[in-house]
């Protein structure tokens, strides 16, 4: 059975046998507590409203009394003004929350019951009719009075009034045991109900909850390498294969983890190895002028040139490291601005050019953007990708005459930087994989040409930060074009 169908009968369960159970043990009890109320009160209650109602209750528990007074006032008022026998009326109305107030003219004549109750602000006036209604006035005081009005004259032509004065807030006996009662069986059977529901759900639940324990254990402890069968179709079964799916994504992530620690573990002996040779380079001409070998100015000058070089080498690949750390934690410090294109690329072409010139490669740059297409992007780390491209660029260079083709073009809602090498290029089956980290088409000449193997990812998670692609294309012996988009900047007009 699935626990979806299982949780259907067990709410259905849950709503209509208590609401059964509640209704038979409140007709018993309100047939117990009716019969109650007849034989201590004489009250001949058939209708259950009666319960529901303290002030119609009431009304009907005075009844006796104030039919009493109907008649004393009609026929012997004189009593009503006999304080002996209004204490006996008094002490009658005591255990029905009641008591009796007479009133002579404007005065409290006699005023019965417990002394904290409080006279009412508002007491009918005298009307001099005798009215046989067994029906009460409301009064919203401080005690909430019901009140049964009986007019009659004293012996002395002063007007009188008996009031019959009932404590509506206040329950009667039979009507507290009764709402105890309720309580305590509601609880009951709640809780019967709530018991067999949860032993029958949890029978349907143990077992496999018992295997995602064991589960959840070996993987606390780093245990990857087990299996959780599903027994069933229902949705404790798909948990469980769910729960297999996750497992089987941990021990794909732990395998992952490894291999990035392992190609960290690369990467630090590449960058240890590309700055020992330039820490050595620098060390041998630093010893050769302070052993006087530099005897010449430009023989000084070609020394203090290569040390500058081999230490803005090394900076660089700190940089890169620095950059790396970055990228992992995606902590990279960016700083848009609005930039034009064309002076922007001028400016960075002019200071590739010396650094090309120098190492006899040829540099063309062709601009076909206009003069005023503006783009958002960090002008350092834009900067950062050209330098990746073209330095990696130079590493394969093996051409007789190396030359570099750098195009800016208008493509739309982006320019498009093209980066044209005629290097010995990239095999087919390597080139979706250049912009992976530490992926090495050629692992051996890798290694004579150093490098970190993640100057490439660099620059693809730059570019995909500003918004924009990068791709390749590449044939083999012939060269290869790097291109990436960055999308222009455009002014959005609100509408009227």
């Amino acid at each position: 059975m699935k626990q979806r169908t299982r949780l259907l009968i067990a709410f259905c369960t849950i709503i209509v046998v208590p609401i059964v159970l509640v209704w038979i043990a409140f007709s018993s009890f309100r047939h117990l507590q009716m019969k109650e109320l007849q034989e201590n009160y004489g009250i001949d209650v058939s209708d259950y409203t009666y319960l529901m109602n303290t002030v119609q209750l009431l009304n009907r528990y005075t009844e006796e009394s104030f039919e009493g007074l109907l008649e004393l006032a009609d026929e012997n008022p004189e009593c009503l003004e006999d304080v002996e026998y209004l204490k006996t009326v008094d002490a009658a109305l005591a255990d029905k929350n009641s008591y009796l107030l007479v009133r002579k003219d404007e005065d409290i004549y006699f005023l019965g019951g417990d002394r904290n109750y409080t006279i009412p602000e508002y007491l009918p006036e005298y009307t001099g009719t005798v009215e046989r209604s067994m029906h009460g006035i409301y009064v919203d005081c401080a005690d909430h009075a019901l009140m049964k009005q009986v007019d009659f004259l004293f012996s002395d032509g002063a007007k009188g009034s008996a009031f019959i004065i009932s404590n509506a807030r206040k329950m009667i006996p039979e009507m507290k045991n009764l709402i105890i009662d309720m309580f305590v069986s509601v609880i009951l059977i709640l809780i019967f109900t709530a018991s067999m529901l949860a032993l029958w759900i949890y029978s349907g639940m143990i077992n496999p909850i018992r295997k995602l324990q064991i589960a959840t254990k070996n993987i606390m402890e780093d245990r990857l390498d087990f299996t959780i069968e599903a027994e069933s179709n229902d949705e404790i079964g798909e948990l469980c294969r769910n729960f297999e799916e996750m497992r089987k994504r941990l021990q794909e992530y732990s395998e992952e983890r490894l291999t990035n620690e392992r190609q960290n573990r690369e990467l630090i002996s590449n960058i240890s190895h590309d700055l020992k040779t330039p820490l050595t380079a620098v060390r041998g001409y630093v010893e050769g002028i302070i052993d006087g070998v530099a005897d010449t100015p430009e023989k000084m000058d070609h020394y203090i040139k290569t040390i500058y070089n081999k230490t803005n080498e090394m900076t660089r690949l700190v940089n890169e490291l620095t950059l790396y750390s970055q990228i992992n934690t995606n902590r990279i410090p960016y700083n848009f601005n609005k930039i034009n294109v064309a002076d922007y690329f001028n400016d960075c072409v002019e200071d590739l050019s010396l650094e090309l010139q120098e190492k006899d490669v040829r540099l063309q740059y062709m601009n076909y953007v206009a003069d005023d297409v503006m783009i958002i992007a960090d002008p350092e780390q834009l900067g950062r990708v050209i330098n990746n491209i073209v330095g990696n660029t130079l590493k394969y260079l093996d051409a007789r005459q190396g030359s570099i083709h750098m195009r800016i073009k208008d493509v739309g809602d982006f320019i498009q930087v093209e980066i044209e090498d005629n290097g010995r290029g990239i095999e087919a089956k390597d080139l979706p994989y250049i912009f992976d980290r530490f992926y090495r088409a050629d692992a051996s000449r890798n290694s004579a040409t150093g490098g970190s193997g993640i100057g490439l990812s660099i620059v693809k998670k730059i570019i995909e930060d500003h918004g924009g692609k990068i791709w390749a294309t590449s044939k083999p012996g012939i060269g290869t074009i790097m291109y990436f988009v960055i999308r222009k900047y455009q002014v959005v007009e609100a509408a009227m």
